[in-house]
């Protein structure tokens, strides 16, 4: 007999303090969501299941720099595989569902297209129809972004905001965000997606720009290299600490009814301050080292991104706690203790 679903609790409830040991399968556990909510909910007392790509090198690193590696149930699987998804959700009965997996960097979405669209978009698609199929009454988030809104012309961007994506990655994310309520619709599901804006933090991957700044200013300042390179310095983004931005996941799958929640802080910087931040931290002057790349912009470019965040704070009583100071500050730093333990070595990514 299949293990029954334990009742999600209200946002008010006391944690750490359930009767029922809820289990969660979280896909894309070893990226950087993945890994602050694997770490959240193990401090929740969940029993945490992973559903891990083979690779041909392990890629743990984030779930052992949280210490949590060993508190992890990883399976093998992988999203595009609609049969491995379906086994993990048969193996591992959840109560609660993540899906965090994706083809993540905007970049690389315009050289990988296809790839994109079946991760980030047909992804989700398997792993909503695994839930319908074996387990109906879990709980399903969905992980969208706010760069669907795209194109924007007001000063912010709630839950009724129009979407206009600009890039294929963009595209693949508003496919699954709408296929997530069209499941909900259809049959009844308990499935929401969080339309999160950009979220950071030490094990951020090196690839995306706040991490390609603040470890450049380690580098920089430690004497491994000279100058950082950086595309458009000019877009605005809303940047939040992604440790709190897990928390949000969590409470929309704690509330009464499903719904799509915006996650942002509401304060929007330039790429440029958020370097005047990660250089001025160590003494630096982020004007003689940043250096302008036209290789590195987009074929067409975000320039303008901030949440309106309201529902989430009134409905789910969530609020940012890490302020973006505090962030860069901690970033830098982590970035500073690596390159200085390994020099030019490999990025803790």
């Amino acid at each position: 007999m299949a293990r029954p679903v334990a009742p999600a609790t209200s946002p008010d409830a006391v944690l750490y303090n359930w009767g029922v040991k809820r289990h969660a399968l979280i896909t894309g556990v070893t990226g950087q969501d993945g890994a602050y909510l694997a770490k959240f909910l193990l401090e929740q007392d969940y029993e945490v299941y992973g559903l891990r790509r083979r690779t041909s090198l392990p890629n743990e690193d984030r779930l052992r720099h949280l210490r949590i590696a060993d508190h992890v149930h990883l399976i093998d699987g992988d999203i595009l595989d609609s049969s491995s998804v379906i086994a993990a959700v048969r193996e591992t009965e959840p109560d609660e569902v993540y899906n965090l997996a994706a083809q993540s960097f905007v970049g690389s979405s315009w050289r990988q297209p296809l790839l994109t669209a079946e991760a980030t978009g047909v992804g989700a698609v398997n792993v909503l129809e695994a839930v319908r199929l074996i387990r109906p009454a879990a709980r399903v988030y969905q992980a969208s972004s706010s760069e669907m809104f795209g194109l924007v012309t007001g000063s912010t961007q709630s839950e009724i905001t129009n979407f206009h994506p600009r890039s294929p990655y963009a595209v693949a994310k508003l496919f699954a965000h709408w296929t997530t309520i069209n499941y909900r619709e259809s049959y009844r599901m308990f499935a929401c997606a969080g339309i999160l804006f950009n979220h950071e933090s030490p094990i951020r991957g090196l690839e995306f720009v706040t991490r390609k700044i603040t470890d450049g200013v380690a580098r920089i300042k430690l004497g491994v290299e000279r100058e950082l390179r950086l595309g458009n310095v000019d877009v605005r983004r809303d940047w939040g600490f992604a440790g709190d931005y897990v928390k949000a996941m969590w409470l929309m799958l704690q509330a009464d009814q499903p719904k799509e929640y915006v996650v942002g802080t509401g304060r929007t910087v330039t790429v440029a301050d958020f370097c005047q931040l990660a250089f001025a931290s160590v003494g630096l002057n982020w004007r003689d080292y940043v250096k302008s790349d036209s290789a590195l912009t987009r074929p067409a470019e975000v320039t303008y991104l901030c949440a309106d965040a309201s529902r989430a704070k009134n409905e789910l009583r969530w609020t940012p706690t890490v302020t973006l100071e505090e962030l860069v500050a901690m970033m830098v730093a982590a970035d500073l203790k690596r390159v200085g333990a390994d020099g030019a070595g490999p990025a803790q990514a």
